[in-house]
């Protein structure tokens, strides 16, 4: 008979355990950033769920100690995947986290998540690139002394820009060998490229399609481009060391071809960092006048010469990359550059909203 009256005791006891668990359900919960680098995109979906929903930061970026309340909805559940992705590209994952027994979730990067990584542009050591030559992405992750081989994949970088409705242009070397490419749009929205790029190795170009509005469309310049011309270049350079947000500068046409005089280029003044490499050369007037595509390896010049070059930096032909957008049935817009020259704040705050970062993943 005792074993019986226990029941109704039992029972009870299990009724007071999962009451609180349930309302812990609903109540709000921390995720903190325990990262040097500022986050640009935060999803939380419920664990099992494909996909990560929407960018829960669309009131901007989460820095290094910052928190974000999020509250879950009714039924959901306590365990959810939350993703952190880090100005640099880095993502911070945490699987099958418990929201009711740790309403506080650190998202920290792993040691191996702090080796350094490739980089569109950048020189593997003891490999150094050719001069002026845009040196062609890696093709699988360095694996550091004492990690795991398969510990996470490497990523990497670079900038691109909106030329036609959901298309965004950028070098070829930015998304060679990538397994996934992302674009971050001017309004902190990111967006997967869905089809295998379209590129050109010989010109350095690359067409990816971008669905979702990633921004307004940039007109090309119809009109011939001079030597002496000032020129502008927008971007994103050395992504987690730099700001976080783009980056204008501004120089001139230095002269009417590249490196060895490619007819293909132009060699520009304007200063050029790993991260530009996609970006678009405009004009004084806001028009695409060319493509960014590197900068001279000035330390093999000054092996070479004992003299170290300055400002030396190239850009594809903007008439090659109309070319190269006509071969692939997309028409740009075009635009004659005629009148008063603007200053190079009001290019930037137009050409602001077609510029979009660009993640690739190995």
């Amino acid at each position: 008979m005792k074993s019986f009256r226990l029941l109704p005791l039992l029972a009870a006891a299990m009724l007071a355990m999962a009451a609180p668990r349930a309302q812990a359900q609903s109540e709000p919960f921390r995720i903190i950033n325990r990262t040097p680098l500022v986050a640009t995109s935060l999803n939380a979906v419920r664990s099992g769920r494909e996909g990560w929903g929407g960018n829960l930061l669309n009131r901007g970026p989460l820095g290094p100690g910052a928190q974000f309340s999020l509250r879950p909805a009714e039924g959901t559940g306590c365990r959810f995947d939350l993703r952190m992705v880090l100005q640099d590209g880095q993502e911070v994952v945490r699987r099958n986290a418990d929201i009711c027994a740790e309403r506080t979730v650190m998202m920290t990067l792993p040691p191996v998540a702090l080796a350094p990584r490739g980089a569109p542009g950048a020189v593997p050591e003891g490999k150094p690139a050719p001069e002026g030559a845009p040196t062609p992405a890696p093709t699988g992750p360095a694996t550091p002394p004492g990690a795991r081989p398969n510990a996470r994949a490497s990523a990497s970088s670079g900038t691109g820009f909106v030329v036609a409705v959901d298309r965004v242009m950028t070098n070829h070397h930015v998304i060679e060998a990538c397994s996934r490419i992302f674009v971050r749009t001017a309004d902190n929205r990111t967006l997967p490229v869905t089809q295998a790029p379209l590129a050109d190795p010989r010109r350095d170009l690359a067409l990816l399609r971008v669905a979702g509005n990633p921004g307004p469309v940039l007109a090309f310049r119809a009109n011939p481009v001079r030597r002496g011309e000032s020129v502008v270049t927008y971007g994103f350079p050395l992504a987690g060391l730099l700001s976080s947000g783009p980056t204008l500068t501004t120089g001139e046409v230095s002269a009417l071809a590249g490196l060895a005089d490619n007819q293909r280029q132009f060699q520009i003044s304007a200063p050029v960092q790993q991260g530009n490499s996609g970006g678009p050369l405009l004009d004084r007037q806001g028009n695409v006048a060319g493509v960014i595509v590197s900068k001279l390896n000035a330390a093999r010049v000054a092996q070479r010469t004992g003299d170290i070059p300055q400002n030396v930096n190239f850009a594809v032909k903007g008439t090659e990359a109309v070319a190269f957008l006509r071969q692939h049935g997309v028409t740009p817009v075009m635009r004659e550059s005629t009148g008063a020259e603007r200053n190079a704040a009001e290019i930037g705050e137009e050409v602001h909203p077609s510029t979009v970062f660009i993640r690739c993943e190995r």
